[in-house]
């Protein structure tokens, strides 16, 4: 078979691939990982007992809006990441802003602290849990965002992965808070 021949084949039968597929694709991956997300959480922690208290604590909605932000930004590379061609441009932006604005935050708390109490206000008391639990709550979002990645077409496939992690570790720590 000649060179032409076989670009011939694989060019026939080519159809235009249907408009936003991969936030489409991406949407339904949510749709599918955070039901299975929540219920993960709430059989293993369970609901707070006084979550009606705390949603007038301005420091839960930070914990809930970091992430939040975190899995959007992941979620706006992913779709952009997926497609051939398309650029990501500023999209790191949207990831980087939240991370800047927590850091900030935590340089002012971290030199307004006493030395004593600085390692303390760094690790916080559940460090160790907390990793492995947002981990575990995130993997149904992860893997549904893979799949819906197999089935697109991304160019930069380890940054795409990077994507969908900040995505699914968003996602799981918005659910986790």
């Amino acid at each position: 078979m000649k060179t032409d021949d076989l670009i011939g084949l694989l060019a026939s039968g080519v159809q235009p691939v249907p408009r936003r597929a991969a936030t489409r694709r991406l949407v339904f991956a949510l749709l599918a990982g955070l039901p299975l997300a929540a219920l993960f959480m709430l059989t293993q922690f369970g609901l707070r007992r006084d979550l009606v208290q705390a949603m007038f604590w301005p420091m839960l909605w930070m914990k809930i809006l970091f992430p939040f932000f975190i899995g959007w930004g992941g979620f706006v590379l992913a779709q952009r990441l997926a497609r051939p061609g398309a650029r990501v441009g500023r999209a790191w932006v949207v990831l980087a802003v939240p991370v800047l604005v927590i850091w900030a935050m935590g340089a002012v708390s971290w030199f307004g602290a006493p030395s004593g109490q600085r390692m303390a206000l760094l690790l916080g008391e559940t460090w160790q849990t907390c990793v492995f639990s947002i981990s575990l709550i995130s993997a149904p979002v992860f893997v549904a965002g893979l799949i819906a990645m197999k089935g697109l077409a991304p160019t930069r496939p380890a940054l795409a992965g990077a994507a969908v992690g900040a995505l699914a570790g968003g996602a799981g720590a918005a659910v986790y808070a």
